[in-house]
């Protein structure tokens, strides 16, 4: 992975001793809280419901075993025991003292991390595939593409006060894992005669208006990505509008200008700078590529691993969902769940990160992954090795066998923590996760994808949800709307409003109705959720969810 230059840690270090005056100066009184509100938000500091809260960049969701150990510290020292790893790849400390969070950059800065723009009106956290650089479908690892954009996009003078947050995405693999066409920009690498390149997506996002990010680029050559995502920035900064913040991002700049206006002025605006692009960018990318080595794999038996699946049922079951196929067949790419039955998706203790840490150590080349999903990866891991990674994983908690199932629930804070929730969310997802449990039917549903959002701005990604949930407030109730059909891959749809929402007590059993149908419905154990919806339309689903309304009968 990037290791900082000398360069990166005296930028950070200076980020953070500013900042640390700017707390101190908030403190005496010198500052008002509308006066120090836009430079916390420069440093990812949050004013929450009951405290402030500190939101981590995790750049394209990539660790290391000390730096997970740092984050587990943070966690125990600064905050009550644990950390939440959201959808943007970050984590975040929901307890922290404002006087505290100087030191807890600082503790940051010594293993590389930050949190400079995790939030304000500027070029966020760069996510990408948590699979990079294992995937057996991958074309190339995205992670340096990543870093070079992390680096470009940090602290420019131009992109620093946009009209709105505006995020990027990165994949290299055909299935798209990072949701690209759901992002203000989405990047994909792709092969054209031999020549990598990439596709450019530009104008998705989700929130109060989803819409699905359009083509604007079938095919950039690699030396040119700097100067064109910086004419796509330029053109949207000029453009993008600043009346309305509900209509500030580059989706309705997109959508009220038309794709075509926008790709004439990008277009116009890269021949304008790519001249002033001399090709020491892709000098300093290669440099950026070499330190992503792939890990030196090691050959060795794999039979631990065919006894323990032939003989203990935890193991198969965790082995069938929890594992998915790596670029080397002794290998397997691990995903823990951090969605434990009942407890909050995306948490993890600071004890069960110091275990995660340890076993990507001992077991993982050193590597750790967080997924927009809110899970942990560890990217390469020998299947011989795997009985023991499965053994300790159960020890403390981490071994639930849900990947992909209907308990693998994305789900935003909600009102447990967010002054801009409408709706709870984590009891939701609480809820539903218990019920299936009890029910003991999420392996025979198989894999779904349920996401959950306590408001109308999308942090739990609901459109995308096969079956979203979207909380909002009606007249002081929870009410609670849900969407079907949404995905998203690499054939990203937004989901369909079913019908009227549901109350709290509710929405449970609604969920219930919906996944009985389902089973009842399917063509086999073969057909998951998404497919039979595809093919039967939404129907007989409303039928199930709503039985009193004979109009939704087939």
């Amino acid at each position: 992975m990037y290791d900082y230059a000398d360069f990166d840690n005296h930028f950070v270090r200076n980020r953070t001793a500013q900042f640390r005056k700017q707390v101190e100066r908030r403190v005496s009184g010198a500052l008002t809280e509308d006066e120090f509100k836009p430079l916390r938000l420069m440093n990812g500091v949050y004013l929450q419901l009951h405290a402030y809260m500190l939101r981590v960049a995790i750049p394209y969701g990539t660790l290391d075993p000390n730096q997970m150990r740092q984050l587990a510290y943070l966690a125990e020292k600064f905050d009550k025991g644990y950390g939440h790893f959201t959808t943007r790849q970050n984590i975040q400390y929901n307890w922290p003292h404002l006087t505290d969070i100087p030191d807890m950059l600082d503790a940051l800065a010594d293993v590389r991390m930050h949190a400079i723009q995790t939030s304000g009106n500027t070029i966020r956290n760069v996510t990408a595939d948590h699979f990079a650089g294992a995937a057996a479908d991958e074309i190339e690892d995205p992670r340096p593409t990543a870093e070079l954009i992390r680096q470009w996009s940090t602290d420019h003078p131009e992109f620093q006060f946009l009209p709105r947050k505006f995020k990027l995405a990165v994949t290299g693999s055909k299935e798209d894992r990072a949701v690209t066409k759901a992002h203000d920009v989405g990047i994909r690498i792709v092969e054209r005669d031999g020549e990598v390149g990439y596709e450019i997506i530009v104008g998705g996002g989700l929130g109060r208006t989803p819409i699905i990010g359009q083509v604007l680029n079938d095919f950039l050559p690699r030396e040119d990505l700097l100067p064109y995502l910086e004419a796509i920035v330029s053109v949207y900064n000029t453009l993008g509008r600043r009346d309305n913040k509900y209509k500030a991002r580059i989706k309705i700049t997109t959508m009220e200008n038309g794709i075509e206006k926008i790709r004439d002025l990008v277009d116009e605006k890269f021949a304008q700078l790519r001249p002033q692009f001399s090709g020491v960018d892709q000098e300093h990318f290669a440099r950026i590529k070499a330190s992503f080595p792939n890990p030196e794999l090691k050959s060795a038996d794999t039979g631990a691993y065919d006894a323990a699946y032939a003989t203990d049922p935890g193991f198969r079951s965790f082995a069938d969902t929890n594992l998915s196929a790596h670029r080397d067949a002794e290998h397997a790419i691990v995903t823990i769940s951090l969605k434990a039955h009942g407890d909050t998706p995306g948490d993890a203790t600071a004890e069960q990160m110091r275990v995660m840490a340890d076993l990507a150590e001992r077991y993982g080349y050193d590597d750790i992954r967080i997924s927009h999903e809110q899970n942990v990866i560890l990217p390469h891991v020998h299947k011989g090795d795997l009985p023991a990674v499965y053994a300790t994983l159960r020890a403390y908690g981490l071994a639930t066998a849900n990947a992909g199932l209907i308990s693998d629930i994305i789900a935003c804070p909600g009102m447990d923590y967010c002054a801009l929730a409408t709706a709870r969310a984590i009891p939701v997802a609480q809820n539903i996760a218990e019920r299936f449990d009890e029910l003991k039917l999420e392996h025979d549903i198989g894999p779904i994808k349920l996401k959950i959002s306590g408001c109308i701005n999308a942090c739990g990604h609901h459109h995308l949800g096969h079956i979203g949930i979207l909380g909002l407030d009606r007249a002081g109730v929870e009410n609670y709307q849900i969407t079907l059909g949404g995905d998203g891959g690499a054939d990203t749809v937004i989901g369909k409003r079913a019908g009227p929402g549901f109350s709290y007590d509710q929405i449970v059993p609604a969920i219930e109705r919906i996944l009985l149908a389902y089973l009842d419905l399917r063509d086999g154990p073969d057909e998951t959720f998404l497919d039979a919806f595809r093919r039967l339309g939404e129907a007989p689903f409303k039928a199930a969810l709503y039985p009193e309304d004979k109009s939704n009968a087939a």
